[in-house]
């Protein structure tokens, strides 16, 4: 593929560079932010090779690559020149008229969370792998080795409050820098030391004589969250008032201390709160009805990709894992839908007479049994219909197993074969065998639904003459 003539083809029938205000990407999507969506070439983009499907969902114009989008990322950056681009692009006033208020607190949420799970799924299926070598006696968690390997898998959950900083203050506008300083601050250590001894002698600690909450802030989400946003109130704010002269080190200067302050006076252990309470309420969910959630994201995951809505999950899993230390909320349900949908790829390779749907079937459908699934649903699940049916089913029936058995995962990573290491966990390995039946019956299911739908769909004549081999 030539990424700088796709790129470049995207860049123009976007309505040019003039018209983009914003560029980032997720695994398979390139997400743009356009001035005027009326401007962009919609349906001669959908045509373009090596471009699967355009959507537009939560203000961005989505254009669904698969997995070549970062160096097309790259490529259209290097045109538009955005990565230097000034904060003051901001997008035109009315950018976002025509959203919703949940498509905006969507679409910062997926902004925010999207540039680090590259990060967080390295590191969390490293930590997988070594769980699993531990469990086959390969490592020895007494070593040396296992240290430094434990170091490189853990870092990025550990000093997660400095990445979502760093990412966080890129949608808030304000210094990343500084934001990331904000982000060690909570994960300092002689702070976290000076926390956690007062905690283990039921002492308290003060800062300018006020209290200060007992709270660990180590892979915590939402206190970061919650103070990069007040720093840049604060950061705004001294940015009008202050006079040029001083402007260079009075801004940063109020940025870390009174943000810095307010986060571990008030929004830290309000953020804490919020996070205990999020992980107490699917608890309790799970505890009433765990077979419900995996469930109905088995089902709709699907519907939920299209829309670019599923992002508004990541931070819920990402949550649970940090509070709870394991999720059974998010990672099965996704887990179970991601493999249906390769395993429905794969069917219609089977089924169909045409050659270049063959070719483009099984092809998806492994990236889809991996967990990248944008070209399996773009290309054939959405395109047909009868795959994606099948796909939502053994997404169902794996999501039904798997909350009935109560599987949940103990590291992050894209959902699909190569994370089921991430099931290891807990006082036996019964949660990693249930994962991996789980996802065979989500597998087997789609496959069969698919492979039979296959016929119906070819006898009622819904497929063009040349899948079924009679043009």
């Amino acid at each position: 593929m030539d990424y700088q003539k796709l790129a470049s083809t995207i860049v123009e029938k976007v309505g040019g560079t003039g018209n983009i205000t914003k560029v980032i990407h997720c695994a398979t999507r390139l997400r743009l932010t356009l001035k005027d969506e009326s401007k962009a070439q919609t349906e001669a983009l959908k045509k373009t090779p090596g471009v699967l499907s355009v959507v537009i969902a939560g203000g961005q114009y989505q254009v669904v690559i698969g997995p070549d989008v970062p160096q097309v990322y790259q490529a259209v950056l290097a045109l538009g020149n955005f990565d230097s681009a000034p904060k003051a692009a901001d997008p035109a006033p009315d950018a976002h008229a025509n959203q919703s208020k949940l498509s905006r607190i969507l679409e910062s949420i997926a902004s925010i969370f999207q540039p680090i799970i590259p990060a967080i799924t390295g590191a969390g299926l490293l930590k997988a792998f070594m769980a699993l070598f531990v469990t086959l006696k390969i490592l020895d968690s007494s070593t040396q080795t296992y240290t430094i390997l434990n170091a490189l898998a853990d870092s990025a959950f550990y000093f997660l409050p400095i990445l979502l900083g760093a990412s966080a203050a890129r949608s808030f506008k304000c210094n990343q820098f500084v934001a990331m300083a904000l982000g060690g601050v909570l994960v300092y250590p002689s702070f976290a030391n000076m926390i956690s001894a007062a905690q283990s002698a039921g002492e308290s600690v003060h800062y300018f004589g006020l209290p200060v909450t007992l709270a660990s802030y180590s892979s915590s989400v939402v206190p970061i969250l919650l103070g990069v946003w007040f720093m840049s109130v604060v950061e705004h704010f001294v940015q009008k008032i202050s006079p040029k002269a001083i402007k260079f080190f009075s801004v940063p200067l109020a940025s870390i201390f009174v943000a810095g302050s307010v986060t571990i006076l008030v929004l830290g252990p309000i953020g804490t709160w919020v996070g205990n309470l999020i992980a107490a309420f699917f608890t309790l969910l799970n505890s009433m009805a765990g077979w419900a959630v995996p469930t109905l994201v088995g089902v709709l995951n699907p519907l939920l990709v299209m829309t670019g809505t599923h992002y508004g999950l990541i931070p819920i899993g990402i949550n649970n894992l940090a509070t709870m230390g394991f999720d059974t909320v998010v990672g099965p349900g996704m887990l179970t839908s991601n493999v249906a949908q390769g395993a429905a790829g794969l069917a219609v390779s089977l089924r169909t007479k045409n050659k270049d749907t063959k070719q483009l079937a099984a092809s998806s459908g492994l990236t889809g049994l991996l967990g990248i699934t944008e070209p399996v649903l773009y290309g054939i699940n959405l395109k047909f219909i009868y795959p994606l049916i099948g796909a939502m089913v053994g997404g169902g029936v794996g999501g039904l197993y798997l909350g009935i058995t109560g599987v949940g995962r103990y590291a992050s990573g894209s959902p699909g074969l190569l994370v089921l290491p991430a099931y290891i966990g807990g006082d036996s390995m019964a949660n990693f065998f249930n994962a991996c039946i789980g996802t065979v019956i989500a597998i087997v299911v789609s496959f069969v639904v698919t492979f039979v739908l296959y016929s119906i769909w070819a006898k009622q004549g819904k497929l063009d003459p040349s899948e079924t081999g009679n043009a």
